[in-house]
């Protein structure tokens, strides 16, 4: 259903930010020449369809001919229907997508709410964006963003036992600050059979866990509830739980969209089919109850949203799929923290406490720069809609000190969790403290003068935070305002910078960043 059909009055070098489909999805850049911010876009890697010569986004936009021009145009609501943005030069169509569903006679649809707003200050518009989601979508509230340590940045699947709990003891003796453990993937035999454990993790994940609680820790697990390979038992035993292709047979994943990236070709559990509901449920609550995880990492959430399938319920969108199938996972995990990871991001709304806002880290310095600028495109949802999940944040390897200090700063300036992705038995004293002074989070998003992300601003009580990125091959001096007469330290290096007032110009090394404590 096409709600708008316009002809935009604006320069081609207006700036421009979209959100995707799905987590890794952004679109950047200007009007004349959108921009792909993520490597994994909803048209191109997922295969969402469009119309031809268009860029989609979804749930929001915002186009800025200057400084002081912001126009922001947003779905506040998703609860049946995505809605969508088509962009073709000076076009722009505001859509929202029935997914070919019949609107029979005397019968009416609810679609979703939808805002348009303008104004100079940016930051201002999406606060008050965020306000209007979290009234038609209650928030889940976790009080602060979780800390912990994740297996997955140092040793990927093939993780065992012995390494979780060399970096629980290292943990427990340098670092209690990282709460939650967490074993990410590499525990279960197949895809979709997650309480079976057999021989994978040294059939022994569950004594694991044990250990992880006994220590005062809290014991954290990756899932991906939604989808299943074709080897695992529950594809064998209940083929009928599976989202279905035209002939009626499971739908495999890879002739719609992107099939998988380990152990594919993935197919879909239907979140709509009331045994699957049932299913998540009852496994989640053993996860719970049995296993003692407090904290789930759900992956491949997009799948969950699948499109080019039939559900079990005809009359359902693939909204409703994915919004019915998280509402009972929720149910089984009781009180514990959820994070949505590779997920549709406006149909996960009022359903996670955690939301990744990235791209994986890697550590490289395009992988670092790509991912700080995905992250800080999304402070604004940051304690508002749920806490941010920065992905892991990495400190060991063969990066220079500055990237390092880039990295650091740009994890500090989002506001949200804090996971270390290193093996900490092998960091060095100064990148452990490096980390230790990520501790805890602040929960607070710096707000940033521009889209350059240079310059932003972090208010705490009694004190506020200015975060310097340096985007740039060679050292820039930056010029800084501040509101009035005040001391400065520089949190890293824990070096007095003076008192100062007005205006303050700072020197940051190529490809660094600066964190800055007023008081």
């Amino acid at each position: 259903m096409v709600l708008f059909d316009l002809q935009l009055p604006l320069p081609p070098s207006t700036r421009l930010y979209g959100e995707g489909f799905q987590m890794l999805s952004q679109t950047g850049g200007t009007l004349g020449a959108p921009a792909d911010l993520g490597n994994y876009t909803d048209a191109k890697h997922y295969k969402m369809p469009a119309p031809a010569g268009a860029k989609a986004m979804y749930g929001m936009m915002m186009l800025s001919p200057s400084a002081t021009e912001n126009h922001l145009l947003a779905f506040t609501s998703c609860h049946r229907f995505a809605g969508q943005f088509y962009l073709n030069g000076q076009s722009l169509k505001v859509v929202v997508d029935t997914e070919d569903r019949e609107l029979k006679p005397g019968e009416t649809w609810k679609l979703e709410s939808f805002t348009y707003q303008s104004g100079p200050d940016r930051e201002r518009l999406l606060e008050a964006l965020a306000s209007q989601l979290v009234a038609n979508h209650p928030p889940l509230r976790f009080p602060s963003p979780p800390t912990g340590w994740c297996s997955w940045y140092c040793f990927g699947p093939r993780v065992t036992a012995q390494q979780v709990l060399d970096n629980l003891d290292f943990i427990a003796k340098n670092i209690p600050g990282l709460r939650y453990v967490q074993i990410d993937d590499g525990y279960q035999p197949a895809m979709g059979d997650w309480l079976e454990t057999g021989a994978a993790f040294g059939g022994n994940v569950q004594g694991v866990l044990k250990q992880i609680r006994e220590r005062g820790f809290e014991p954290a697990i990756w899932v991906a509830p939604f989808v299943a390979e074709e080897k695992s038992h529950v594809f064998q035993q209940h083929p009928d739980w599976f989202v279905k292709d035209s002939d009626g047979k499971p739908l495999r994943s890879d002739r719609v969209t992107f099939g998988g990236w380990r152990r594919g070709p993935w197919y879909v559990l239907d979140g709509t089919h009331p045994e699957v509901q049932k299913h998540f449920e009852n496994f989640f609550r053993t996860m719970k109850r049995e296993w003692g995880c407090t904290y789930f990492k759900l992956d491949a959430n997009f799948w969950g949203a699948i499109h080019g399938g039939h559900f079990h319920d005809p009359r359902a969108t693939r909204v409703e799929a994915y919004r019915r199938g998280m509402k009972a996972i929720l149910r089984g995990v009781e009180n514990s923290f959820i994070l949505g990871c590779n997920h549709p991001i406006w149909p996960s709304l009022g359903l996670i406490h955690g939301s990744r806002s990235s791209n994986d880290i890697k550590r490289t310095w395009e992988r670092i720069a790509t991912t700080a600028r995905q992250n800080l495109s999304r402070n604004w949802q940051n304690g508002r809609l749920w806490w941010n999940d920065s992905d892991a944040v990495v400190l060991t390897g063969d990066l220079p000190d500055n990237e390092f200090q880039f990295h650091a700063t740009a994890i500090y300036a989002s506001g949200g969790m804090i996971l270390s992705g290193d093996d900490l038995t092998k960091i060095s004293e100064k990148k452990l403290a490096l980390l230790r002074k990520l501790q805890p989070p602040t929960g607070v998003a710096a707000r940033f003068e521009d889209d350059s992300f240079r310059v932003g601003r972090i208010d705490l009580p009694k004190r506020q935070v200015i975060s310097v990125l340096n985007w740039d091959d060679v050292p820039q001096n930056m010029s800084l305002r501040l509101k009035c007469r005040t001391r400065i330290t520089d949190l890293w290096s824990d070096t007095p910078v003076g008192v100062h007032a007005d205006e303050l110009t700072v020197e940051v090394p190529a490809r660094s960043g600066r964190l800055l404590i007023c008081e």
